[in-house]
């Protein structure tokens, strides 16, 4: 897909701070021809918070550019201080390579866009364009963004997107806002199936499109009278592009227009779900008590942790619950190493009912109302005053049969 009439880049006045002069060297010539920065100061080391703070008056930068490859620890502490100001300063990550693990990192810590040498082009063009809509927010933006929440396995199979079709569907029903399922597992997602849906887009047709000026046109992939929309996987199995600033375009644009996006990712050890969880308010894990999803779960785990998400950003759901007996709470969080709050009763019959019909498990089943407290605990305060007026206006079933 192409479409004419991108936007174009505004030059920003930037900071540079890059230990790494060769990374610097990279960037600065690229940039004759992109024009998307303006270098206004070359810092050749990692400053203090107090020196930076002075750059910055004296300077008054748009962005600042931040070498991260050369002193990891020393550049997300800057990171995070720069974020912590009001108005906060947009920071840009510099990186040698494109890694994953960096990506999940400095943008779970505040940075706004990641950029890895050899520092492409139009993915520079791009990165202004997201920060000028930063600075500058279209009139149309929503006040108050959607949340965005993604489930991924610990191992294949262990019915993470099962759970977020399931989710999607309960979300709807408690908030009554509309909801966005995304399917990311481009080479063997299951999403359309479970939904029993027939998408026009997936979500590779949105990062194709990203930075594009008719992006908006995309909004409502595959709306319905249900409330939820679906992205679909591709016909021909693919790959995401690992693509930080387009990436992080695309799920902007679904805070916009989406009371919430569900992301159904590809196990938690796939690098597209690492660049999701960054940007995910609330991710969920989703494990079975086999040993082996115990075992990769608490890798998982680990893994998260050593990213910068603490455990208060994501929770270890155990799906098929009693399936095998023997292990409790107490035993499971002890392999684990964290707290396990949500455990979802197996209940193979009435779940195979409703994917095969494409429709939220029985709300009455033990199921069901897991599935619901779940959505329920995700809303917050505002389920109880929705719930009060749903009660009051519905007249009939929320979902109808597919």
């Amino acid at each position: 897909m192409s479409v004419p009439g991108a936007g174009k880049a505004a030059e920003l006045r930037a900071v540079l701070i890059a230990p790494d002069r060769e990374l610097a060297g990279q960037l600065c010539r690229t940039l004759p021809e992109t024009r998307a920065f303006q270098i206004v100061a070359d810092l050749k080391k990692y400053p203090s918070e107090q020196t930076l703070e002075i750059r910055l008056r004296q300077f008054q930068p748009e962005v600042i550019l931040l070498d991260v490859s050369s002193d990891t620890e020393t550049a997300c502490g800057l990171i995070r201080w720069l974020s912590s100001l009001r108005p906060p300063v947009p920071v840009v990550g510099l990186d040698t390579a494109n890694r994953p693990e960096m990506v999940m990192r400095v943008l779970k810590l505040g940075a706004r866009e990641y950029l890895a040498a050899p520092f492409d082009a139009l993915v520079q063009k791009e990165a202004v364009l997201g920060i000028a809509r930063l600075r500058r927010p279209e009139p149309t933006a929503e006040a108050n963004p959607g949340k965005i929440v993604a489930f991924a396995s610990a191992k294949p199979g262990s019915g993470a997107s099962t759970l977020a079709c399931q989710t999607a569907f309960a979300l709807e029903r408690v908030t009554r806002q509309r909801v966005l399922l995304a399917d990311l597992d481009l080479a063997a997602g299951t999403v359309a199936y479970y939904t029993a849906r027939q998408p026009k887009y997936t979500f590779l047709d949105m990062l194709e499109q990203a930075g594009q000026s008719d992006l908006a046109e995309l909004a409502s992939p595959g709306a319905d009278e249900r409330g939820v929309d679906v992205l679909g996987a591709p016909a021909t199995p693919s790959e995401v592009p690992f693509d930080p600033v387009r990436f992080r375009q695309v799920l902007d644009l679904f805070r916009g227009r989406y009371g919430w996006t569900v992301l159904d990712l590809p196990a938690v050890f796939h690098r597209v779900s690492l660049l999701a969880l960054a940007s995910a308010d609330r991710t969920f894990l989703v494990a079975t008590t086999e040993l082996l999803s115990l075992h990769l779960a608490r890798r998982a785990v680990r893994l998260l942790g050593l990213a910068g998400i603490s455990q208060d950003r994501f929770e270890v759901v155990i799906n098929q619950a009693g399936r095998r007996g023997g292990m409790k709470g107490q035993e499971l969080e002890k392999i684990l190493g964290c707290p396990v709050r949500i455990s979802l009763p197996d209940d193979r019959a009435r779940l195979h009912r409703a994917v095969a019909m494409g429709e939220p498990v029985e709300a009455a089943s033990g199921l069901g109302e897991a599935i619901e407290e779940l959505a329920g605990r995700m809303a917050g305060p505002a389920r109880s005053e929705k719930r009060k007026v749903d009660f009051i206006m519905d007249t009939g079933p929320v979902f109808a049969g597919t």
